[in-house]
């Protein structure tokens, strides 16, 4: 399997060390608009045969089957529709487009010409997410009450897109993987200082059935960095935090129960359950690496990633709302 990697910034290089470890795919091609940074790709990799500032040699190239996409948003459809129209499959950098629009018209494009759509979402391939997946499916949290994410650190501030589009989008797939859920109406607020008209701290809220909420805070005005995650349940609560070197995800035997009496109709008793606090095992695996082994599988095995073009469609349509509202003073949008 060869392929075309275009854009080789910041993740690119990542992106193509990955595949280059992976046996039976070669990585033919790279493309950026700067030639220090081909030449910087060229020097780690002088088996490259392509490097090139012109993306449609990469596009074009006969020999390449699949492209790697890691350039800004605002390009994403356009590199991607001509990837899939030139019959090749397509693995974009997240978030997958910037509209829903744009998305279902790269889902349809896939779907009708039979090739494999995946979005890297890479953070539903690291060891901690996994695990923590296996633990929602396997029942011991029981009933899910609600996710609580919060990323924030001092800068970078962008000068393209607000922190909802930069930070939140992780914390959106992640939230998506791990609920398994379909939103049912989205809130937001947030604030754009200095005199910008970009936000830089947004509050998200995303409504599902039965009382299951989800709460994304994304800041880049603070001063530590935090990435921490709370998902509660009826039996058990979880806390992931991406920041802790070891012990990412503990699980607390905590909880609590409301006692109605039945003598006193509006006499409600609260009890609180304190258990054990356990950290299970988390596999260290680089989670780039799971993204490359499963973009090559699918495409191998002729199915759908984990991470297709359905689910980076599901991560924009709730960023897209969320944006949606922060432009109208914290709207309800109803999905």
């Amino acid at each position: 399997m060869n392929l075309g990697v275009i854009g080789c910034g910041y993740w690119g290089p990542n992106l193509v060390r990955n595949f280059n470890t992976l046996g039976g795919c070669t990585v033919l091609g790279v493309s950026d608009l700067r030639e220090e940074r081909l030449k910087f790709i060229g020097d780690l990799y002088p088996n490259i045969e392509i490097l090139t500032t012109d993306c449609n040699e990469i596009l074009r190239h006969k020999q390449i089957d699949a492209i790697v996409i890691a350039t800004p948003v605002s390009t994403h459809f356009a590199l991607g529709m001509k990837a899939l129209e030139s019959s090749k499959h397509v693995l974009m950098e997240k978030p997958m487009t910037a509209t829903t629009e744009q998305a279902e018209a790269l889902i349809e494009t896939a779907e009708r010409k039979n090739l494999v759509l995946m979005v890297d979402h890479t953070f539903i391939y690291t060891g901690a997410v996994r695990k923590i997946k296996d633990i929602i499916t396997s029942g011991d949290l029981g009933e899910l009450y609600y996710f609580d994410s919060v990323r924030v650190n001092l800068g970078m501030f962008q000068h393209d897109v607000n922190v909802i589009w930069d930070l939140a989008p992780h914390d959106v797939y992640i939230m998506d993987h791990l609920l398994d859920k379909t939103p049912r109406a989205i809130s937001s607020t947030g604030v754009a200082h200095f005199d910008s008209e970009i936000e830089n701290i947004a509050y998200i809220s995303v409504r599902y059935d039965n009382n299951l909420i989800g709460h994304i805070h994304v800041n880049w005005l603070a001063p530590v960095k935090v990435r921490k995650t709370l998902i509660c349940g009826s039996k058990k609560m979880i806390v992931y935090d991406d920041v802790e070197p070891s012990e990412k995800v503990k699980v607390y035997d905590k909880g609590v129960a409301y006692i109605q009496n039945r003598e006193e109709v509006y006499d409600i008793l609260v009890q609180y359950r304190t258990g054990d606090m356990t950290a299970p095992h988390v596999e260290l695996t680089e989670a780039l690496n799971r993204v490359a082994r499963e973009f090559v599988a699918a495409v191998s095995e002729g199915r759908s990633a984990l991470s297709d073009g359905h689910a980076g469609y599901r991560a924009v349509r709730i960023l897209e709302a969320a944006n949606n509202s922060l432009r109208q003073g914290g709207k309800v949008i109803t999905l």
